[in-house]
């Protein structure tokens, strides 16, 4: 499947995360230097840098000036970044403020989008879909993995309209989609642990709707999605 890569920075934090959360790395560890780190990922010192700075943000590591770098002894909750009771009001409001503006925008352009799929997408759209639900299925849990998915399947939805100007319109957000719906399934997982199975299950309804071309199911099916992901993001930030 074709995957938008993450920043490098990104990834090289994802990978330092999951050390940490499945024991590779233990409480007190101190990492690699950041000269060792930037050869073992191929990739800069700034990168690296930024790395442990995001990873330090969300309460995982101690960087220490001349010291070095350990995993903190005491691990917040793998969301506790994004739990507003822990992150500070001023910034999570304005995070929650941007989120909200960009679902306004994604209602109205992804249930367009899904219902002129139905009309328009083809046999070869439908397989890519379905394909990318099958990999979302056989890796669901993997949440570094399904974020990437989940802008997929909605570029593809999009890409099934067969219209230019709507796909350069997701293109062109694609982003900040991909912050947005990183940072909607960390708070929907605060939230609610057991919601893998059911995101995946919303998108699996909505691919069906544009499979039998039935236009206003597949926008409405849109509609209700997102609409979920704005009421969890509203309940949990207090946002009205």
């Amino acid at each position: 499947m074709n995957e938008r890569p993450l920043k490098s920075y990104e990834w090289v934090s994802r990978e330092l995360f999951n050390h940490i959360t499945s024991g590779a790395l233990q409480p007190g560890d101190k990492l690699p230097s950041v000269v060792d780190l930037a050869a073992e990922y191929g990739v800069g010192r700034s990168t690296i840098r930024e790395a442990l700075s995001a990873l330090k943000a969300k309460g995982l590591l101690d960087i220490r000036q001349g010291g070095g770098t350990y995993v903190k002894a005491t691990q917040p909750q793998p969301d506790e970044a994004l739990n507003p009771a822990v992150a500070s009001k001023e910034d999570w409001l304005d995070r929650a403020d941007s989120l909200l503006q960009l679902l306004e925008v994604r209602k109205v352009l992804e249930t367009g989008c899904a219902s002129l799929a139905a009309k328009h997408r083809s046999s070869e759209d439908l397989a890519a879909m379905r394909e990318t639900l099958r990999q979302m299925e056989l890796r669901l849990g993997d949440e570094s993995f399904s974020e990437q998915a989940d802008v997929l399947l909605h570029e593809q939805i999009a890409a099934a309209t067969h219209n230019p100007m709507l796909i350069e319109l997701m293109k062109s957000l694609s982003q900040r989609l991909h912050e947005s719906m990183r940072d909607t399934r960390s708070l929907w997982f605060y939230a609610e642990r057991q919601s893998a199975r059911r995101l995946l299950d919303e998108h699996a309804a909505i691919v069906e709707a544009i499979g039998q071309q039935q236009e206003a199911l597949a926008a409405s099916r849109m509609e209700v999605h997102l609409a979920k992901v704005e009421h969890v993001l509203r309940d949990k930030t207090g946002s009205q």
